[in-house]
């Protein structure tokens, strides 16, 4: 394996997200390329290489895993699928990257951290709001004292629904909006405050709009309370039409600012007729709409994958890790639990026998 050049990176995965690693390879080349992409869905592979130029196809991933040449690579899979694919790429001695949610269980997440530091690779979590621009902003105006000591930081996350079918399916998904979503609220409250530890969670959650699709929760709202006396603030929906809704809100006792991802880089538009894209998740483009330029260099998912690459070179030290990852799969277990008990639940917090997070809300409910 070559420790020099452009890092050479294969991707698990062909869909929406799979086409934005791809993408954000393009959009920022100088320290990577995809050489090669994998699924087992017939036809998908091929239809992403061809839209990107990457050379090779594989439907089995551990096939891509043997090219000796590949680096990195980077999961975009169904959740329930992270950790063995993680084991799988570690054991071949290449550097992880691997999506939101990290895992399913702890246990899981234990596993993945283990084996990729026993193996001598890097364990990166893809949490693109560590790199959002204008959140970033954000963090540096507080870390220069701009709002004085941070009481409050809020993140929320809406839309009417996730682009693939498997995210309805909690067997496959391990849970619903919060799962999906709200792990980017907690992974940017817990790095906006400098990674305090966390007291307690509360968590409200509930089925308003997809329950003939879905057991799952598409609203949720989640409190995490921090040992510095800040408060984190998640709000999460799939219940929300119009397209997608991305917001912060931080409050010190000196200062405030609000972050919102979309509107600061949208052209409002009124068309009788409609267009071809506005903004993720919207589902018209006619009568009034806010259409995005530069939408996923503004989600900061180039920068992000850049610095991994850059990582993978010992250029930079990773600012998101596995353990990052683990400690909102911890959040996640108590949120679930204090959703179906309705009370704070403190951490840490380790049940044992848990297949998947929303268990801890559906056993409480039935």
């Amino acid at each position: 394996m070559s420790n020099k050049g452009r890092v050479k990176v294969g991707i698990i995965g062909s869909q929406f997200q799979a086409d934005i690693h791809a993408e954000s390879f393009r959009i920022m080349p100088d320290e990577a390329e995809v050489v090669a992409v994998a699924s087992p869905t017939p036809g998908n592979a091929e239809k992403l290489a061809k839209k990107y130029g990457i050379p090779r196809v594989f439907t089995d991933y551990k096939k891509m895993l043997a090219e000796d040449d590949i680096e990195m690579v980077t999961i975009t899979a169904p959740n329930y699928l992270h950790a063995q694919m993680t084991i799988d790429i570690a054991n071949a001695g290449k550097q992880v990257v691997c999506e939101k949610p990290m895992c399913m269980t702890l246990e899981e997440a234990d596993l993945m951290i283990e084996t990729c530091r026993r193996k001598g690779v890097l364990l990166m979590f893809a949490e693109e709001l560590f790199f959002t621009p204008k959140y970033v902003r954000a963090k540096q105006m507080a870390d220069e004292g701009a709002f004085g000591k941070v009481y409050l930081v809020k993140q929320s996350e809406k839309h009417f629904g996730p682009h693939a079918p498997w995210f309805w399916d909690v067997e496959l998904s391990g849970g619903g909006v919060l799962m999906d979503m709200g792990c980017h609220g907690i992974a940017f409250c817990y790095w906006f405050l400098d990674r305090p530890e966390i007291k307690n969670v509360y968590c409200q959650m509930s089925t308003h709009v997809h329950s003939d699709k879905t057991k799952g929760e598409d609203n949720s709202i989640c409190i995490l309370e921090f040992a510095n006396g800040a408060v984190g603030l998640v709000e999460d929906s799939w219940a929300r039409r119009g397209g997608m809704d991305d917001c912060i809100e931080v409050y010190g006792e000196g200062g405030v600012t609000y972050g919102n991802l979309h509107m600061g880089n949208a052209l409002p538009t009124y068309s009788e007729y409609g267009y071809g894209y506005a903004v993720e998740k919207a589902p018209t483009t006619q009568c009034w709409t806010y259409p995005v330029f530069e939408e996923i260099w503004n989600y900061g998912f180039p920068q992000e994958l850049h610095h991994f690459a850059r990582c993978v070179r010992g250029k930079e030290e990773p600012k998101v890790t596995g353990e990052d990852g683990r400690i909102v799969q911890e959040v996640l277990y108590a949120a679930y639990k204090s959703a179906g008990t309705g009370r704070k639940i403190e951490l840490p917090f380790r049940p044992e026998g848990i297949k998947k997070p929303i268990d801890l809300w559906l056993n409480e409910k039935s």
